[in-house]
């Protein structure tokens, strides 16, 4: 809801792509000065209280946008410092998350989880952006102010999350807290097969993500309202949401590392589709098939990060991951703003589809560990 009300606002004050690509950036630059330092501490304080705080954080920057747009001085630079405030709560947020999750299952259904744990995210991702586009409808402050009660109780709900696993309060002696700090990094770079799967989704995305661009694409090319955006921005989701039903049902269990792949070129392709569309539905289906790919792709990282991690990493390395998340996405976000102002439109998403593909393959040439990775459990 948030990312409609921003993007759709940020564009009518400026008419600017650039712009809509540094909404990105916003959220990406907090994520990525702060990596380090979030895996750390999420792997040395409850997990739970750490999220609870950040949604907290989260609700009131989302207030203040609300508040900014009802007395009339909401400005794009105020509502590019109050992305950035989200995305430094994010960033602690983010692996916090990420790592208390293999502390609610058991490892041999951690696959299953992931995948209806990515369902019930794709579900929100559905209805948000559709609620948003309704809402805006009435003023992007109705979106705001929603947006805003819902984070508040999102973190009573996270409150009552009960792990198996108990939080981490381990002290780290002052000459080893430093290494402890980047050993999420040095873990990652001596695992080809998790490096490999999270580098190829940080090139795939960052190179074949459109999203920043669809408040453009609804206005300029598909000629539909805040409405018409909403639908646009649920649609990855929906083809995402229906996939992670599929793999909560039939996980996948053998050859995983040529599916990622092949889910990612399916991205790529879908991404070259609403590039080049002129129709409304036309496009809805290249990003319905385009999510439900990525979804692939993401539930195979996840599984691998998670499965080859042990618990007393996994704030660490799940930072690390996170940062190359924020990186596909945020970052994709601005690149795509830039590619577009200097391009234009069309030809930015374009390139993008096709660079993707090119990334796949260049990977199937790097990474030939992860092309040959048969389970998922082989991190």
């Amino acid at each position: 809801m948030i990312t409609v009300a921003v993007g759709w606002q940020i564009y009518s004050i400026s008419g600017s792509t650039l712009l809509l690509g540094l909404v990105g950036l916003a959220q990406f630059l907090p994520r990525f000065l702060l990596t380090l330092v979030v895996g750390y501490v999420a792997d040395r304080r409850d997990r739970r209280s750490i999220a609870r705080i950040c949604q907290l954080i989260e609700s009131l920057s989302t207030a203040s946008l609300a508040a900014a747009t009802v007395a009339g001085w909401v400005t794009t630079s105020y509502i590019l410092v109050a992305v950035v405030a989200i995305g430094a709560a994010r960033a602690f947020e983010g692996p916090s998350m990420q790592a208390l999750l293999p502390g609610l299952v058991e490892a041999e259904t951690f696959p299953q989880a992931t995948a209806w744990s990515t369902s019930a995210n794709e579900t929100a991702a559905i209805i948000g952006p559709a609620l948003g586009g309704v809402l805006y409808l009435a003023g992007p402050t109705v979106v705001y102010s929603g947006s805003a009660l819902l984070l508040l109780a999102a973190g009573f709900f996270v409150a009552a999350v009960k792990a198996r696993t108990a939080a981490i309060r381990r002290s780290v002696p002052k000459g080893r807290a430093l290494r402890s700090v980047f050993a999420g990094l040095t873990f990652i770079r001596s695992r080809p097969v998790i490096f490999g799967a999270i580098s190829l989704d940080l090139f795939a995305v960052l190179l074949g993500g459109a999203t920043a661009l669809l408040p453009a694409y609804a206005k300029d090319i598909l000629f539909v309202g805040p409405e018409g955006l909403g639908l646009l921005r649920a649609a990855p989701s929906a083809g995402a949401v229906g996939m992670s039903f599929l793999l909560a049902q039939r996980p996948l269990r053998r050859h995983v590392g040529k599916t990622m792949s092949a889910a990612v070129i399916v991205f790529g392709l879908g991404t070259i589709v609403f590039a080049l569309s002129r129709f409304f539905l036309l496009s809805i289906a290249a990003l319905i098939i385009l999510g439900a790919a990525d979804v692939i792709s993401m539930v195979i990282r996840s599984a691998l990060v998670q499965l080859g991690t042990p618990d007393e990493m996994r704030g660490r390395v799940s930072a690390v991951n996170s940062l190359f998340i924020g990186t596909s996405n945020q970052l994709g976000e601005f690149e795509s703003g830039v590619t577009a102002s200097w391009f234009g439109l069309v030809p930015a998403v374009l390139i993008g589809g096709i660079g993707t593909i090119v990334v796949v393959l260049l990977w199937m040439r790097l990474f030939p560990k992860l092309i040959a990775a048969d389970r998922l459990d082989a991190g």
